[in-house]
C-alpha cells in the first residue's frame, strides 16, 4: 500500500494526498488505520524530513480515530506538539485566489478545514470525496 522505501522519488505533495485519499476509500477506516499504524510510515516521514507528508498521515488517523471513536496512538505525541512553519492549502485553492485576485477562497478553505488537519498547518477539507 503505502510504500515510500523503494526509492526517493518524493511525489508532488497534491498526489501524495490524492494516492492517500484513495488509499483511504479503498481500504476503509479501520484497514487503512492498521496499515498506517503498523508499518509506522509515520515516523519513516519524519525521520525523512517529509514534513508535509508525516503531517498529513498524522492528521489522517487522529481524524480517523476521531470518527471511529477510537483512542489516538501515543506514539507520535511528541510529533504532534510540532506543526508545519506554514500553511499549505490545496492547490484549488491557490489558484482560485490567482484568477480572482482574492483572499476570500484562502479565508474559507481555512474556516471549513477539518481541525485535525488544520492543526498541523494544512488546509484540508474534504478526504472522502474522490473520484
Amino acid at each position: 500500500m503505502l510504500d515510500f522505501e523503494r526509492n526517493d522519488y518524493r511525489s508532488e505533495f497534491e498526489i501524495f494526498k490524492s494516492n492517500i485519499c484513495h488509499y483511504l476509500k479503498d481500504m476503509g477506516d479501520i484497514d487503512f488505520l492498521i496499515e498506517v499504524l503498523e508499518t509506522d510510515k509515520i515516523s519513516f516521514l519524519y525521520k525523512k524530513r517529509w514534513y508535509p507528508e508525516a503531517f498529513y498521515l498524522l492528521a489522517m488517523i487522529d481524524y480517523l480515530s476521531k470518527e471511529n471513536d477510537i483512542p489516538l496512538c501515543s506514539k507520535y505525541d511528541d510529533i504532534r506538539s510540532k506543526k508545519l512553519k506554514n500553511p499549505v492549502y490545496p492547490l484549488g485553492v491557490l489558484l482560485t485566489c490567482e484568477v480572482l485576485k482574492s483572499d476570500e477562497p484562502r479565508k474559507k478553505a481555512e474556516d471549513e478545514a477539518i481541525p485535525e488537519f488544520k492543526k498541523y498547518n494544512i488546509i484540508e477539507s474534504e478526504v472522502r470525496n474522490v473520484v
